[in-house]
């Protein structure tokens, strides 16, 4: 019996393989292999998730501070671009409880406030400060990651003076120039304890390097207790070649240092023009500050094992200074 083939109408196409049909996937064999698969709705140019996308990145871009620059974290805050951002419910709170110069209050959108954020509206109500509804995005990057909790806080750049400033100061007040300058001071909360005392007995400001040294942060200004908006703060670039300065306008320069050639109560130039230099509390004075000094004067403690930070340091000889000055 002959087979289909030889049937009347089975003769096969010119050109088609035995077992190919037209119209089906066996003509290519990439026809089988399919396009991958399926994008992400936010990556799809016509879906409506792709549309929400890029209307959030360009809210995050219009909301995010202009010309910041990439800075460290330390705890919740962060330096950019001159200004401070504290982020954080509790942090961002201690910052207006402690009236912190405010620029702006970031609140995420549909945040699920408690006592704190109701206290930060009220405060910032109270401050006059601006109230910004922002988007998560907005405020990841305004934090550069930090964990904000919905809230972030924008702190001005400090308006530092300069040294000028600070004996015009003291010759408004009638007064021989009393400055505290910080060699290797790393810590804002050691610059702000500084403030403090500098307010309480009499300075007419602090000088401080502008490199490798403690800034006028969030932080500094809420452990001075109100004084930073009070006392000056001066930074010159050559913290050295700006105490020879003060010298030859008359001030006498006298480093803290343990171990130092007289004690802080009997220093002879607490009555005059003068410059207290508190070093770090690891390293001390650096070596070319140790060598400008008229004097190193050092406060005895009871263990030589024991030692003060800087801002005790600073406000042991300070009050000694204004005793010695008040009995003159």
């Amino acid at each position: 019996m002959a087979g289909n083939s030889q049937r009347p109408g089975a003769k096969r196409k010119a050109g088609t393989k035995k077992g190919a049909q037209v119209g089906s996937g066996g003509q290519r064999r990439k026809g089988l292999q399919g396009k991958g698969p399926t994008p992400k709705a936010e990556e799809r140019t016509y879906h409506p998730a792709y549309k929400r996308k890029v209307a959030a990145e360009k809210r995050a871009a219009a909301q995010a501070p202009t010309g910041a620059r990439k800075g460290v974290a330390r705890g919740t805050r962060k330096a950019t671009g001159g200004a401070e951002v504290v982020a954080g419910r509790n942090a961002v709170l201690e910052a207006l409880r402690s009236q912190v110069p405010v620029t702006a209050v970031h609140l995420a959108e549909r945040i699920d406030h408690d006592d704190r954020t109701r206290e930060i509206l009220e405060l910032a109500s109270i401050q006059g400060a601006q109230v910004l509804e922002s988007s998560r995005g907005a405020l990841d990057q305004l934090t550069e990651g930090s964990v904000h909790q919905g809230v972030a806080l924008e702190v001005p750049p400090y308006d530092y003076a300069s040294v000028d400033d600070l004996l015009d100061a003291a010759a408004q007040a009638g007064e021989p120039p009393l400055i505290v300058a910080l060699d290797s001071i790393t810590d804002p909360r050691n610059l702000g304890a500084v403030l403090r005392s500098a307010g309480a007995f009499g300075a007419h400001g602090v000088l401080v390097p502008s490199r490798r040294t403690a800034s006028v942060t969030a932080s500094a200004w809420k452990v001075s207790a109100g004084a930073a908006a009070r006392v000056p703060v001066a930074k010159e670039t050559n913290l050295s070649r700006t105490l020879a300065d003060l010298k030859k306008s008359g001030l006498f320069v006298v480093g803290l240092d343990a171990g130092g050639d007289v004690a802080v109560r009997d220093l002879a130039f607490a009555t005059d023009p003068l410059v207290v230099v508190v070093g770090s509390e690891g390293k001390g004075l650096s070596r070319l500050v140790r060598e400008t000094c008229d004097a190193v004067a050092s406060i005895p403690i009871s263990s030589d094992v024991e030692s003060l930070n800087a801002g005790v340091a600073a406000g042991i000889t300070l009050y000694e200074v204004a005793q010695a000055r008040a009995a003159k």
